[in-house]
Order: C-alpha cells, then sequence, then structure tokens
C-alpha cells in the first residue's frame, strides 16, 4: 500500500465558546473541547484512509490553560503514524481572546483511530509519510507512545514492548 503524506490529512477546526459550552467559571467545559477534539481528529484519520472510523482510545488530555466564554477555539489535527489498521492523531488545541488580540495554547493529545470496512471490522491503512522535522518527531515517538497504551490497557507485556525495555527492565547491579 502506498504511503500518504502526514500534511495530506491536516484538518483545521473553529468553534466560538457560547454560554452553554461553559462551565460555572465561564471557561469551555473539559467535556465540550474534548467532543471537538474527537470530531477534527476523526476528519484526519478519514482523510489519511479515506474510509470511516472509529476512536480507540485518547491520550493524556491535559488542559495548560482555560478557554473562556467568547473566545475562539482553533483545533488542528493531523495523522502522525499509521500502524496495521490503526492510527495516531496528533491534535492540538489553543484558545484566542480576540477582544485583546492574542493567541493561547490550551492543550495537545494523541488520539487512536482504527479505519473500518464496510462491514464495520478493522482495515489496513496507508503509511504515514512524515517530512516536517516536527513530523518526524512526532511520527518517530508514536511507537513508543502506542506500545504504553497497549501496556497500559493490559494488551501488552512490558518485556513485549521493544521500544520501551529499558523503561521496563529491572534495574542491573
Amino acid at each position: 500500500m502506498e504511503g500518504k503524506k502526514a500534511s495530506d490529512s491536516f484538518t483545521v477546526m473553529n468553534e466560538i465558546v457560547l454560554p452553554n459550552d461553559t462551565n460555572t467559571f465561564g471557561n469551555l467545559m473539559g467535556g465540550r473541547l474534548m467532543y471537538w477534539m474527537d470530531i477534527a481528529s476523526a476528519m484526519a484519520a478519514m482523510k489519511h484512509c479515506n474510509t470511516p472510523c472509529m476512536t480507540a482510545s485518547v491520550d493524556n488530555l491535559s488542559f495548560k490553560n482555560p478557554i473562556k466564554l467568547g473566545n475562539i477555539v482553533h483545533i488542528e489535527a493531523k495523522i502522525s503514524r499509521a500502524f496495521n489498521t490503526s492510527m495516531e492523531v496528533h491534535v492540538q488545541v489553543w484558545g484566542e481572546d480576540s477582544l485583546h488580540q492574542y493567541q493561547y495554547e490550551s492543550n495537545e493529545a494523541f488520539f487512536t483511530f482504527v479505519a473500518l470496512d464496510p462491514n464495520g471490522k478493522p482495515r489496513t491503512v496507508p503509511p504515514v509519510i512524515p517530512e516536517t522535522d516536527h513530523e518526524k518527531r512526532i511520527h518517530e515517538g508514536a511507537l513508543r507512545r502506542r506500545q504504553l497504551r497497549l501496556i497500559l490497557s493490559g494488551k501488552m507485556k512490558p518485556h513485549d514492548a521493544s521500544e520501551l525495555k529499558d523503561f521496563f527492565a529491572p534495574p542491573t547491579e
């Protein structure tokens, strides 16, 4: 199967934070942001493999800065690496205060999607071709993140994680 450039999956989604999107502090609710991030990452995954995809996991979604009522949310998603039937999507989020004319980082996460055939079964996806230094760095770390996800979900034993052996190896004397 022929590979596809990471940049071909690049997806941008923008939303404005309205009152029904906020908590009692006037900040965008985390669940609403996760919902929007899931949509953006699903679009990137579908662009990459030209088939429906399903969310399999989300890694460590940490919030750096809240996004306030009335601010704009910018979400960028791009495939970082493809495996056999799954893909890792890197998602970055910024808030924009239009009144004061500045943007700020909100958070980032890695979503994993599985490509589906017409019967709803996993299907093979094309490999990712990283081009920029940033894409290459994210692509290189994807195998370690995948193995860690598999260990944490109980689908892989730590001693089988080739990329993480040093992390899980017993100390030598």
